[in-house]
């Protein structure tokens, strides 16, 4: 490296040395006492020796230079992100030691897992010590790879609960009702094992024999918070027992929605936040489809109701009648 005050980061061209090295660009080539003005040319390799003569400096192509040094930079970041991993497990257990406890008890009452992996595992260790009851809520996100992807390791983690005695209680959203892959999860599952759906579900949780829980804590699902204050627990209970009473059953018998005077059961549900005005993007969002899939159905829905426009469609929903139906 060239010791000089002249520094700065890696991935940064400083004035100066943007302007030698466009220099070089148009030259071929400048003599080697020419880098003392921007040395960090050197230092990042946009300029190098000839090889045969050393004291002349040949430009490095800028497709070549640029590739390097994002290559750099992506290797920096993992780097940060091993490091910021490391940091995350070393202090885990110390953040254990300020947090409130489970009256009487050793184990703390919240903890935050870091990392989807991190989370199944603390999830499958808690349903293999396990022996009553799992209650889980599955939103779908809208696509197809979302809640769809079960890996075997999940599916024998959830039959052994089932073969220990447990049973399993499973809310979907309607959307995922005659989803194959959802259906064939189920199929293949033996035991006490039952799934309902709603138009519209929480965010995820899942409840292991009434004494822990796990929720997401962050907008992406990579932290996890795992729950053992029991009022919470009761809580989270409480909230999926109203759900599962108000859900229709999609297996092992599935009941069938009634469609009522043309209009399906999830039209009937984008019709009910159509009024309450939500956007499209809104409406795919709660109710678990993709944005062009509900523009599909409120297409159809104002084809049935013979609407012409938003603000029509919205008036002709209500004077249909079909939301006093549906309740």
């Amino acid at each position: 490296m060239t010791h000089t005050p002249h520094r700065h980061r890696d991935e940064e061209l400083c004035e100066a040395g943007l302007d030698l090295y466009s220099r070089a660009l148009r030259e071929g080539h400048l003599p080697g006492v020419a880098a003392t003005t921007a040395p960090c040319l050197i230092d990042i390799g946009l300029l190098h020796p000839a090889v045969d003569e050393p004291d002349r400096l040949e430009p490095v192509a800028p497709t070549v230079a640029l590739q390097r040094l994002l290559r750099a930079s992506e290797e920096r970041i993992a780097g940060e992100r091993r490091r910021g991993q490391r940091l995350a497990d070393a202090f885990e257990p110390l953040m254990r030691l300020g947090r409130p406890t489970v009256a009487n008890e050793g184990t703390p009452s919240l903890r935050l897992l870091t990392g989807k992996e991190r989370a199944g595992r603390a999830i499958a260790e808690a349903m293999a010590e396990g022996t009553e009851q799992l209650l889980a809520i599955q939103p779908h996100d809208g696509l197809v790879t979302g809640p769809f992807h079960h890996h075997e390791a999940a599916m024998e983690r959830d039959q052994a609960f089932l073969d220990r005695g447990g049973r399993v209680r499973a809310l979907y959203q309607h959307t995922v009702r005659h989803a194959p892959l959802i259906i064939g999860r189920y199929e293949r599952l033996t035991g006490d094992v039952e799934a309902r759906s709603l138009n519209e579900v929480t965010e995820r949780l899942v409840i292991v024999d009434r004494t822990v829980a796990f929720i997401p804590a962050s907008a992406d699902r990579s932290l996890a918070l795992e729950v053992r204050h029991p009022a919470l627990v009761a809580y989270f209970i409480t909230t999926f027992d109203r759900l599962w009473h108000l859900a229709t059953p999609m297996h092992p018998q599935a009941v069938q929605q009634p469609t009522l005077n043309g209009i399906t059961p999830r039209q009937r549900a984008i019709a009910a936040l159509l009024v309450e005005g939500h956007t499209d993007a809104s409406i795919a969002d709660r109710l678990g489809m993709n944005v062009r899939t509900a523009r599909v159905h409120i297409a159809k829905l104002a084809a049935t109701l013979g609407s012409e426009s938003r603000a029509q469609l919205g008036y002709l929903i209500g004077q249909s009648g079909i939301l006093d139906q549906e309740r």
